[in-house]
């Protein structure tokens, strides 16, 4: 049997005009964004950071530091209407992610769901017949 690798479920958003990955994880129970990827790509984030209830964040490797959250729109281009989306990433500071995790708390929102057949793919809400493609 040959073995098969996987892939990310990632794909390219927009923010303030600018592309940016977005990795659409399920092993994920909240939104994520490390702090230097903010640094880099949102010179005044800290502006827009709000506080973030008494939570534990933890990963495979140890505990995480988070310093709030932040709200950011999204915009997935789609040639049939493009999908805006809010959701609120928590802010880690000691995260080693290079782009935005979206996790199961806004999958679940908006209704996402992820497709891994030969033509991977998502569908958010209840067309699914709108298909919005992934990175390969």
């Amino acid at each position: 049997m040959e073995y098969i690798h996987g892939t990310a479920t990632k794909m390219t958003v927009f923010i303030d005009n600018t592309q940016h990955p977005l990795i659409i994880y399920s092993g994920a129970h909240f939104s994520i964004v490390a702090k230097n990827y903010l640094d880099i790509h949102f010179p005044n984030w800290e502006k827009q950071l709000l506080p973030t209830k008494a939570k534990k964040f933890k990963n495979a490797s140890g505990k995480l530091t988070s310093i709030g959250t932040i709200i950011k729109e999204i915009i997935i281009l789609h040639s049939k209407g493009n999908i805006r989306l809010n959701p609120e990433f928590v802010v880690l500071d000691d995260a080693h992610i290079q782009g935005l995790l979206l996790g199961t708390d806004y999958q679940r929102m908006y209704g996402i769901d992820i497709y891994n057949s030969k033509n991977r793919h998502i569908t958010i809400g209840t067309n699914k017949e709108k298909k919005f493609s992934l990175d390969i």
